[in-house]
């Protein structure tokens, strides 16, 4: 696996403007029931574990995308205000960061010094250094008033993503997974395969 390039990045752009298509759901035994074998990869063999994990989630995208927002309906069902204040508090503390941290208020701080502290500029920069002062303030009156909640929301986020990688690192590859990859691999461009292509995540071989 390389790093991501410019020109895979915006092939995957365009992809992703045009039409892409889920391949089919895969059935519940194929899955994870009856006929689905699950084996522990090689941990010193980064490449083949690597591939069967991009392999699985090609083959698997749709039950993936599904087994998502299973889990995500799920957790906000049953903590549906602690969901809402978590992504609220998260919301409120990257606007402030991003507010803190860009461009413009470096441009007009930097702007205020160079002109020797215009009023107008200055009054602009008090201003605005009062309103990301009270911003951090609520933000972390919040941070701490609603801790819980925060974790509640980050462990929702990381969840599907933590049981998706657990499922395609176990999961082993039968012949009805290596051709149906095969054949779709010339088929339209799928959801997770653009997302590969921008990353330029690619797995061996055809019917490794």
């Amino acid at each position: 696996m390389s790093a991501p390039s410019t020109s895979s990045v915006g092939d995957a752009a365009a992809a992703l403007s045009g039409n892409l298509q889920l391949p089919p759901l895969r059935s519940l035994d194929d899955f994870m029931l009856g006929s689905a074998r699950f084996q522990l990869p090689n941990l010193k063999d980064f490449e083949k574990w690597g591939n069967r994990v991009v392999k699985n989630l090609l083959y698997y995208q749709t039950n993936y995308f599904l087994l998502f927002l299973t889990i995500y309906a799920l957790m906000i069902f049953f903590h549906p205000l602690k969901i809402v204040s978590g992504l609220l508090v998260q919301a409120l503390i990257i606007a402030v960061i991003w507010q803190f941290f860009s461009g413009k208020s470096k441009n007009n701080f930097i702007a205020s010094r160079l002109t020797g502290g215009n009023a107008n500029a200055a009054e602009q920069n008090a201003q605005q250094k009062w309103y990301i002062l009270a911003g951090a303030l609520l933000g972390g009156y919040l941070l701490l008033h609603l801790m819980s909640a925060l974790l509640l929301t980050a462990f929702t986020l990381i969840l599907p993503f933590s049981v998706t990688f657990i499922h395609a690192s176990l999961r082993l590859r039968n012949m009805k997974n290596k051709l149906a990859n095969t054949i779709e691999s010339f088929g339209p461009a799928t959801p997770m395969g653009s997302l590969m292509d921008a990353f330029n995540v690619r797995a061996e071989g055809y019917l490794n």
